[in-house]
């Protein structure tokens, strides 16, 4: 178990969202890779500062009413 902290550190997320984002809103997403998936889905792939800048993120998304699918930490916290 981490004490929390390790998740204040930057790190890089996979984020899946129903609905299709073509590369145009990468800046928008702050820099995140966005690719297209079979049964119009997208994969946000990024690097984040800390956990406000995720919440950041994910509001974005949010905003555009898109369905959240998944949320994953690739990086192993420390």
């Amino acid at each position: 178990m981490t004490n929390g902290r390790a998740f204040d550190k930057p790190a890089t997320y996979r984020i899946r969202v129903q609905g299709t984002l073509d590369s145009q809103w990468s800046d928008w997403f702050d820099g995140f890779t966005l690719r297209a998936e079979p049964g119009d889905r997208t994969l946000l792939t990024g690097r984040v500062a800390d956990q406000p800048a995720l919440h950041g993120i994910l509001a974005k998304i949010s905003n555009l009413t898109l369905p959240l699918l998944l949320v994953e930490r690739v990086d192993e916290p420390s």
